[in-house]
This record gives C-alpha cells, structure tokens and sequence, in this order.
C-alpha cells in the first residue's frame, strides 16, 4: 500500500539521522570521560577504545528506545504540519491506521533492543568490569603516564616519569618513592629504561641516579648514589569480578530469588516494551495545528518520555529494595502508560479540541 511504504520511508529517514546524532552525542560524553581517566592515570590510554565501545553497547538499548519514539513523533508531526494529514484523512483514512506502519517499523527494534538488553548490555557490563580489574592489576611500570604522579600498590609507591620515548620502554626524569620496612625511600635518576627478560619478568633500569632513605620520625637518614638501580615488576593478581545483577546473563537471573536480581529481570523487560508503548504514543501526541507553533506536544512528548523513564527506574529500585513484588511491577508502570495512550487516542478521534473548533481543522 502506497500509503504504507511511504509512512515507514519517512519513519526511516528520521531514524537514521536521529541514531546517527544520538551516538555522537553520546560517544563524544563518554570519550570525554574516558580521556580524563587516561590523562589521571587510572587508566591506559589504549583501553578508551575498548571501553568506549563496552559503555556504548551497554547504553544501546536506551539510545534505540528514544530514537524510535523521536522518529516517529517527528515524522508525523511534519505530515500534521505540511496538512498532508488532512489529505490522509478527508480519504477516510482513519488515525488508527498508522497503528499498523508504526508497528511493522517499531517491532524489529524492539526484538534488537530485547536482544541488547537481555543479552549483550550484561555481556558488555561484565568485560568492562572484568577489563578494569585487568587493567589495576597490571604492573607499576605499565600504568605509568608521562608528567603525572601515579601511585601503586595502595598509596605504598609513587611514579612519577616526566617523558617516555622508543615505545615507552625509554624513561626521562624518573622519581620513585616507596614506604617499605617502615623506611621511606625516594629514588630520583636522570633517565631510565625498561627492560624484559627472556622469562617474561619486567625490570626497570634507572642510570645515575640517587637514593634517598629515612625512616619517620628519626633525624638520621642515608643518600646512596648509583650508576645503575634494577627493579623487578610484577602485575598483581587480577580480583574476580564482583557478581552483581547487571553483569549476569538472563538465564541466571531467572535462576536467582534474590530482589536485586528480580529488579534487574524487571528492567531487562521494561526496556523493549516502554519502546513499544512510546512508538505508539508518538501518533496521538504528534498532532499540531498547521496555523499555530509545534512546542506544546514536543514539550508534552518530552514530559511523557521522562515520566516513563523515571517510572521504570523507581520501579527497579523498589523491586530490589523490596518495597514492590516483581509480580505487580513487571506490569503496573506499563499499564499505567496505556492510559493515556488510550486517553489521547480517544481524543484525536471523537472529541474535537478547542482549537480545532476555533480553526475550523
């Protein structure tokens, strides 16, 4: 049907382009932040990229949800706005009859959003954290970032290199302090390297320097100058990942009684079908009047979305806490969202608005 075809071609174009700005968005918010923790220290400046795909994997779901509701309400409210509505509905063509387009372009993304909510979002929580872990239990010499001082070993040894060269194996102004034996130490050298054994151990060699030892609290203290200081490295043991909810497949959240886990079922749930309702709640509030602004249901449209989210987000949390049963959760924000749906729908069809009497639409 030519009327078909063109609602979903419509629908298409304003996804694309609204997916496309969404990510930036977003990738641009998290590079920033990942940036920041490289430029701090806390971690390497190859794991943002790894990350930055784990965090947007993970938001997927979200990004999707809101794409959909958007590109549907700003398709329609354009039709509404250039009168092509009217053309649609002088031809007897009710409003109920683009239940049936918005579903047949809704409904593959809301089993892509299922499957990256049920599926790949935890899969996604759990490598990231799993990445982290990797990450802190990596040795002293490889977490060091030129001009920055980085402590190690709970706060009991400070790096700090001013510059690496030839692949970060070459060290410039090195200064190293470590508590050990109730003596504190404080090795300064003009340059250094790194240095790899034949049986995988680390070193790092410091050329003509000083070391400097004292022990707190006494007056006496020892200055020790070297040609050459050897330091043997090691990576400390990566901790297991903490099991929590957001990083367990659905298959054993199912296997779980405990709240947190029912919270966690519950969102996993909620996501696809908030995603459903809001695409079918973006026909009733796209209407506009052709001769007056297009603000108010944008505005409206933008309330209704964040009420439902924050619904959904309540509803989590009382599950978890244990103030809510899963059973009365998994379905009572969603039925309470089909009540304006069903509200607004009734109103575009058999009650005229006020300004529509005014207008003569």
């Amino acid at each position: 049907m030519i009327f078909e075809r063109a609602a979903r071609r419509e629908f298409a174009q304003a996804a694309a382009g609204i997916s496309v700005a969404l990510l930036a968005i977003l990738a641009s918010i998290l590079l920033i932040r990942l940036l920041k923790e490289a430029v701090g220290g806390r971690i390497v400046p190859e794991a943002v990229a790894s990350l930055l795909g784990f965090a947007l994997l993970n938001l997927m779901p979200l990004v999707l949800s809101l794409m959909l509701f958007v590109s549907i309400l700003l398709s329609l409210t354009r039709v509404y706005r250039d009168s092509e509505m009217v053309v649609w509905l002088s031809c007897g063509l009710p409003l109920t009859a683009w239940v049936r387009p918005v579903l047949s372009f809704a409904l593959p993304f809301v089993l892509v959003i299922a499957v990256l909510a049920g599926f790949l979002s935890p899969w996604a929580n759990l490598n990231t954290a799993q990445y982290r872990q990797v990450l802190s239990a990596r040795s002293d010499a490889s977490q060091i970032s030129p001009g920055v001082f980085q402590e190690t070993k709970a706060g009991k040894r400070v790096f700090f290199v001013e510059a690496l060269a030839d692949g970060e194996t070459a060290l410039g102004n090195v200064f190293v302090s470590s508590f050990q034996d109730g003596k504190l130490g404080v090795v300064v050298s003009d340059r250094g390297y790194q240095e790899f054994a034949e049986n995988g151990d680390r070193f790092v060699v410091l050329e003509n320097g000083r070391r400097y030892e004292v022990e707190p609290g006494s007056p006496e203290f020892r200055v020790m100058e070297f040609e050459r200081y050897r330091v043997r490295t090691e990576d400390g043991e990566a901790k297991p990942t903490e099991r929590l909810p957001n990083r367990m497949a659905t298959t054993e959240l199912l296997q779980e009684n405990s709240n947190k886990a029912r919270g966690e079922l519950l969102w996993r749930i909620g996501i696809p079908v908030s995603a459903l309702i809001l695409a079918l709640l973006a026909i009733p509030l796209s209407y506009v009047n052709p001769r007056a602004g297009r603000s108010a249901n944008m505005l409206i449209a933008v309330l209704i979305y964040a009420i439902y989210s924050n619904l959904l987000w309540v509803a989590q949390a009382w599950v978890a806490q244990g103030k809510l049963s899963f059973g009365i959760g998994v379905w009572a924000i969603h039925a309470l969202m089909l009540v304006p749906l069903l509200y607004l729908f009734y109103r575009r069809i058999a009650v005229s608005m006020p300004w529509q009497r005014r207008s003569g639409v």
